[in-house]
């Protein structure tokens, strides 16, 4: 048994294996990418991802097994048979459609043992625990800086070694470097709120501000507190946006005029208002606007008027 959580093992192995997730030890380290393991065993499952063995045939992308590869193929065909009975969205998988729905149920079944903070898939969880081992087994292979997981580590890369942008707004033609932002940034223009609250009819565009509405309004969840003012934020980015305020330093400089910013997104937000390219189209009335906050406010009262307007 575990002395740290109390899990049992059938093994001395698997409870030694076990035992350095806690420490953040890792021993076995991937010679093609720098990933690092705990295990010979999960070492050998993950070499496979860079093996020809399981490789797309149509983008050269490698997974780890025959069902991962056919799941991705999924990708080009554009065959997704399962759908969501709440919002209709349709995946690929059914592994997919399982993780999707508990944005809607709210069930967490993944709890860290050392927080109790829950999780609604192992990934997330298993990210969340390197928070408290600091653990950081994915490695730039630019500037050999570590991250907590593979996503921050490919944003990074496009963030910091890459200025090719690869997704395109089909709404407004602006060009974005990860898919994920590209995402986020579409829902402006469809109005798409895919997080819905299971205590009431809201929804939201973002998870961040559905975790902050059930903190608020619901009571639910675990407030981020600064150390410093005691001022509290319902997710870690807004925690971190606020603590660079404490250093009182503004290094992001307008070019245009003599005003300094905290962040690059607020120097960027500031800089649209010196020029006349108005990006951001709401999808109900195609009107344009230069910020992306005026579109949101638009779009909230356009919504408003096309409802009355149809009784």
């Amino acid at each position: 048994m575990c002395t740290v959580c109390h899990k049992r093992f059938s093994s001395k192995p698997g409870l030694t294996d076990h035992r350095k997730k806690h420490t953040g030890q890792n021993f076995c380290s991937c010679s093609q990418c720098g990933k690092r393991f705990i295990s010979q065993q999960t070492l050998s499952r993950h070499v496979n991802i860079h093996a020809e063995k399981y490789k797309c045939t149509e983008c050269g992308k490698c997974c780890n097994s025959r069902s991962s590869l056919a799941a991705h193929r999924r990708v080009h065909s554009g065959e997704k048979q399962f759908e969501c009975t709440v919002c209709s969205k349709r995946f690929g998988s059914s592994h997919e459609l399982v993780l999707h729905s508990r944005i809607h149920s709210g069930e967490k079944p993944y709890k860290c043992h050392l927080c109790e903070k829950a999780f609604s898939n192992s990934s997330n969880l298993q990210r969340h625990v390197r928070v408290h081992t600091g653990d950081k087994p994915y490695k730039c292979s630019l500037c050999d800086k570590c991250f907590t997981s593979s996503s921050c580590l490919q944003s990074h890369k496009g963030r910091a070694h890459s200025n090719r942008r690869l997704y395109d707004c089909r709404y407004c033609g602006k060009w974005y470097k990860e898919k994920i932002i590209l995402t986020l940034h579409v829902r402006i223009h469809t109005g798409a709120k895919p997080y819905s609250c299971k205590h009431c009819s809201k929804r939201f565009m973002l998870h961040s501000q559905l975790k902050t509405h059930l903190l608020k309004t619901h009571n639910e969840g675990t407030w981020l507190t600064c150390n410093i003012c005691q001022k509290k934020f319902g997710c870690n980015h807004d925690l971190k946006q606020h603590l660079i305020r404490h250093t009182d330093v503004k290094p992001f400089v307008c070019s245009e005029c003599p005003m300094h910013f905290y962040t690059a997104a607020e120097l960027r937000s500031h800089s649209l208002m010196h020029s006349n390219v108005k990006q951001f189209c709401c999808g109900l009335c195609s009107r344009y606007f230069r910020r992306r906050q005026s579109v949101v406010e638009h779009f909230k009262t356009c919504s408003r008027k096309l409802k009355i307007s149809k009784f």
